[in-house]
């Protein structure tokens, strides 16, 4: 699976780097020049610091061994963080930016070195563009031929789903943010800045939810990819061993995969030779599947 090939823990190191150095910066900004669409924005670079840290504890959990307790291990645990981490965005980042939105629009500051908001906000674009770079570097690894919003919709990689919306709200909220304080600059109007701000609020808003309902399914038990369940059901059908599978079931634990399967098997003197030689076959070929549970039969 092209998935496998991905390296999520460069990307979520790449945007920790980007967003703290933006976090000062803009930080530095929103008090210099009263912004509030700047200080929405540190907010939110702020919140995605702890947020790739969450991730980070996710990936470490994650690989946790297989107990008497958690007889498949700790992989789902990475979907509780990632979640967790879609909450996050939608309230200290979402209704943060809208809160301060709302109160730079009943309580509006004239801007003080606007040019440094907007240097700022360009060197957040160039840094935050550089990390959403090696983000799509590793989304291309795991999409292969799938457009995004496909890649978006079925991928199981959550870390990897998240760390990418959290990359592109950052990015389309400096455009924004920009936008906000140019407007001001030229109009004298501090609504274009509360306006901003507000805008800023709404889109983390819609990420976070459009995250959370994809790991949501996760959450609940979703089985593996539509395109590698195709790929385990071509290469069941295509052992010489299987006569016809009657049932095939996945279940995606983290980065590792429970299989099981119902076969009807060919003729054979030794039963349990042939359905060993198909289970370490499978594994060998598709190598994320760490469970299999391989049951004989003649109907389902």
């Amino acid at each position: 699976m092209s998935s496998s090939h991905a390296n999520p823990i460069k990307a979520i190191f790449l945007a920790l780097g980007a967003n703290f150095a933006i976090f000062v910066a803009k930080l530095f900004a929103a008090f210099v020049t009263s912004s509030g669409a700047m200080m929405a924005e540190a907010v939110h670079s702020l919140a995605d610091c702890g947020n790739q840290g969450l991730l980070l504890l996710g990936i470490r959990q994650a690989k946790r061994p297989p107990s008497d307790e958690f007889p498949l291990g700790w992989g789902r645990a990475l979907y509780f963080w990632s979640f967790l981490v879609a909450i996050l965005l939608f309230s200290v980042g979402g209704m943060f930016s809208i809160y301060e939105g709302i109160h730079k629009l009943t309580n509006p500051e004239p801007l003080k070195w606007p040019w440094l908001a907007l240097g700022v906000l360009v060197f957040g674009i160039v840094v935050e563009g550089i990390s959403m770079r090696g983000c799509l570097q590793e989304v291309n690894k795991a999409r292969g031929d799938q457009d995004l919003w496909t890649w978006f919709r079925e991928t199981r990689s959550s870390e990897l789903l998240v760390i990418f919306g959290e990359d592109l709200a950052a990015l389309v909220g400096l455009c924004l943010a920009s936008l906000a304080v140019g407007a001001t600059m030229l109009t004298g109007n501090l609504m274009f800045d509360a306006g901003g701000t507000i805008a800023i609020g709404v889109l983390l808003i819609v990420v976070a939810v459009l995250v959370a309902i994809e790991v949501k399914a996760l959450l609940i038990g979703q089985g593996v990819e539509p395109r590698r369940r195709d790929e385990l059901m071509s290469f069941l059908k295509s052992r010489p061993e299987v006569a016809e599978v009657l049932n095939l079931i996945t279940l995606q634990m983290g980065p590792d995969v429970m299989v099981a399967v119902k076969a009807r098997m060919q003729p054979t003197a030794n039963l349990i030779d042939a359905i060993n030689t198909v289970e370490a076959a499978m594994k060998a070929q598709f190598g994320d599947v760490r469970w299999s549970f391989f049951e004989p039969d003649n109907a389902d």
